[in-house]
């Protein structure tokens, strides 16, 4: 493993455990030639994706990517690290169990969401707006009503669930 301080490739292991989810090996890792401190972890890869952007570009999937983008959704907010790693570990698993090494970019997106908005409607807004490439506040207006609406509806069949169990 290369030092990414001097980039010497010689580099011992001091430890290693797995993470608490048991998804990863974390190492902890000292470089022989400037002494320098360091964290790797190592995860399983099923199969190497694919993403297909909107202009027929074709990227390798980044998982570090998708986490980035789910923690500038989620800055500032009250969710715990470990529940964002939950979200992210479950979504590259999604994505490597949907049978297709090449992925729609619009396929993560939507992921995204589902994800986001199960978990903060805060954050799930903030992604929704660079997702849907919103440009003005009454995109915002309108996105916000939409989910108002889906509110509402639920609230609605839930009560109409209870009065046929009554």
């Amino acid at each position: 493993m290369r030092c990414p301080f001097c980039g010497n490739e010689e580099t011992q292991v001091k430890d290693s455990r797995p993470t608490e989810d048991k998804s990863a090996i974390r190492r902890r890792r000292l470089c022989t030639g400037c002494g320098a401190r360091f964290t790797t972890f190592e995860r399983v890869q099923l199969r190497a994706l694919t993403i297909k952007k909107r202009n027929g570009r074709r990227v390798p999937f980044d998982r570090d990517k998708l986490e980035r983008s789910i923690l500038i959704a989620l800055r500032k907010r009250p969710v715990a690290p470990e529940r964002i790693d939950r979200l992210v570990n479950g979504m590259v698993r999604q994505l490597e169990s949907m049978g297709d090494s090449e992925i729609e970019a619009e396929t993560v997106g939507k992921l995204v969401m589902e994800g986001l908005e199960s978990i903060d409607q805060v954050a799930y807004v903030r992604f929704a707006s660079v997702y849907k490439n919103f440009r003005e506040a009454k995109d915002f207006e309108e996105f916000l009503d939409s989910m108002s609406g889906d509110i509402e509806n639920e609230t609605k069949d839930k009560a109409d669930d209870e009065a046929k169990d009554d």
